[in-house]
């Protein structure tokens, strides 16, 4: 990076810091440090929901996702919408009227000690492992901008976030989410439309998106109903539905979002604004893959992604047989952008036969290149059977670092960093609010004073970073990050979100039944999920379905009355 760069970078990361700790003023109790005083408006509460969802993890795979996959990873998403109107009429108002610090006290009113403390352990065990993998996707930045193993960056970034969230609390986080996904917005409609700048000449939007459609990355819908396919319409809106609600509804770093709004209308309106903007502006993530996909038809691409990998097999014996592939490479490449080049002529054409002739030589050039490619990395699993052979997590910081020009690659950068702030700021202070709130003031140290909960949450907020940096060191090994991030929720949401179902609608359920329900349940779940029987996106329906029809199984057996919260 120039020198412009890193002053861009420097000064934004500054900015939102010292903005955000500003803003939050002192923490004089528990109550501010982790609710911000329940005093914030639906706006702030919008753009902090949204946040915590859209981490670096977002700006740096998704990308990526779209690139390799297509389109259809937007799928993901068709189930937020109602997710958010269920959520405005039942979860928000029964919060706010009991006044919780978690999703998880409620949970011991209407059951009992027992099916409260478990799920705030499924809930710290899924998100500290997710928060894991957020803090590693900036880490990826550093180590290719500093030419370092991540490890080192791994712990610099995770440190970062630790030392601001343990300073500022929720409010800082609040209010730097705000500034942050305002920058955000505009950097990554900068990038997409620097991308349509930096295609040839003769080379439009409209030819790109035709480009990429004819080579399968347009595939926004599928309406084809297969278990096994990870993103269709139906996976989207059942699958998806059940994920986002267990994720809006249960999981504490986006219940602590909520939950600091000054009235049930404020927090109704900011899950709104959610459910509104997160699809079009998932799309639009979505679209920038694509349409660096269509750059990197005309402009030579790395024959692999991760420079570190390739430093790393260049500096070994196999150096002599990388390199001739690289050579080969360079050669498909030249042959690929000659039929790129003849697919747009036909489609100006619209001559239906030139067209199909010109998709189909195009797409037999680009299994060349992929056949080659893979002989790359075939050589990087000889030279290290560790190495990490997953690059989509690298595509677009690659584009960026090369093509921008100077002061936006600072200012994309920073947005990922930004990104990663909120999120991982957000997911650390609510494992810091469910470990002190559901387990250590009510299972530990009932009686302390607000001064001793206060210390306990600072204490709580440093072990949950050092944990989640932990996790980021492994998280390399998981592929790419946005799937990662998703499939270790679903093996847990779905069990979560069926205990609130039962706690909500099923009122004749009493705690033990419910609990030896969510016990089995995830046994279940954690054996389909680990052989693969189905994709991911289903076990959370599966998983939320289990728990109801096993609770009313069991229930007649446990001799227990059910309480009413």
């Amino acid at each position: 990076m120039s020198l412009t760069d890193w002053i861009v970078l420097g000064a934004t990361i500054l900015l939102i810091v010292v903005y955000g700790l500003w803003k939050s003023g002192a923490n004089k109790n528990i109550d501010q440090f982790l609710m911000g005083g329940r005093s914030l408006s639906w706006y702030h509460i919008g753009f902090s929901v949204m946040a915590t969802q859209a981490s670096a993890i977002t700006f740096l795979s998704a990308p990526g996702q779209a690139y390799s996959d297509g389109m259809r990873f937007v799928q993901f998403y068709f189930g937020l919408p109602l997710a958010m109107i269920v959520l405005c009429i039942t979860f928000v108002p029964i919060f706010h009227r009991l006044k919780v610090y978690t999703a998880y006290e409620f949970l011991e009113q209407r059951f009992d000690l027992k099916t409260r403390a478990l799920t705030s352990l499924l809930f710290l065990i899924q998100r500290g492992l997710s928060t894991g993998i957020a803090i590693y996707a900036p880490a990826i930045i550093l180590s290719i901008i500093l030419n370092i193993n991540t490890t080192y960056t791994t712990v610099f970034i995770g440190g970062l976030v630790t030392f601001y969230t343990v300073l500022g609390g929720t409010k800082a986080v609040s209010y730097t989410q705000l500034l942050q996904m305002s920058i955000i917005f505009l950097g990554m409609f900068a990038a997409g439309a620097l991308v349509v700048v930096l295609l040839p000449h003769h080379i439009g939007f409209a030819h790109a998106v035709k480009l990429a459609g004819k080579m399968g990355k347009m595939n926004v819908i599928d309406w084809k109903f297969d278990p096994n396919s990870r993103y269709n319409i139906w996976s989207g809106i059942i699958g998806g539905f059940f994920l986002q609600l267990s994720y809006f509804g249960t999981d504490q770093s986006q219940v602590g979002r909520y939950l600091t709004g000054s009235s049930v209308g404020q927090s109704r309106m900011g899950l709104i604004m959610n459910g509104l903007i997160k699809i079009p502006m998932q799309f639009c993530i979505l679209l920038i893959g694509v349409l660096v996909f269509a750059f990197y038809q005309f402009n030579r691409p790395p024959m692999f992604f991760n420079q570190y990998e390739v430093k790393q097999i260049k500096e070994s014996a196999y150096a002599g047989r990388y390199e001739a592939l690289e050579g080969k490479y360079t050669a498909a490449f030249e042959q690929r952008k000659a039929k790129a080049n003849d697919l747009i002529t036909a489609i100006d054409s619209k001559d239906k036969n030139k067209i199909d002739q010109a998709q189909a030589d195009l797409k037999d050039a680009d299994q060349q290149v992929t056949g080659i490619r893979k002989e790359s990395i075939g050589l990087m699993k000889k030279n290290n059977e560790k190495a990490d052979t997953d690059d989509t997590n690298y595509v677009f910081l690659n584009f960026v670092t090369h093509y921008l020009p100077k002061g936006l690659i600072g200012l994309l950068i920073a947005i990922v960093f930004l990104a990663s702030m909120g999120s991982t700021a957000s997911a650390l202070n609510s494992l810091a609010s469910t470990s002190v709130v559901d387990i250590y003031k009510r299972i530990v140290n009932s009686d302390a004073t607000d001064k001793n909960y206060l210390l306990a949450s600072r204490l709580a907020t440093i072990f949950w970073g050092l944990v989640c940096v932990a996790m980021a060191l492994y998280a390399g090994k998981m592929g790419n990050l946005l799937e990662a991030v998703n499939q270790l929720g679903s093996y847990i949401y779905g069990t979560i979100l069926g205990v609130f179902v039962v706690a909500f609608y099923v009122k004749r359920v009493g705690g033990t039944a419910v609990f030896i329900a969510a016990v089995i349940t995830e046994a279940i779940i954690c054996v389909m999920g680990y052989f693969g029987w189905v994709a991911y996106l289903w076990l959370n329906p599966i998983g939320c379905v289990l728990v109801i029809l096993i609770a009313l199984l069991v229930n007649p057996f446990a001799n227990e009355k059910a309480r009413v919260a």
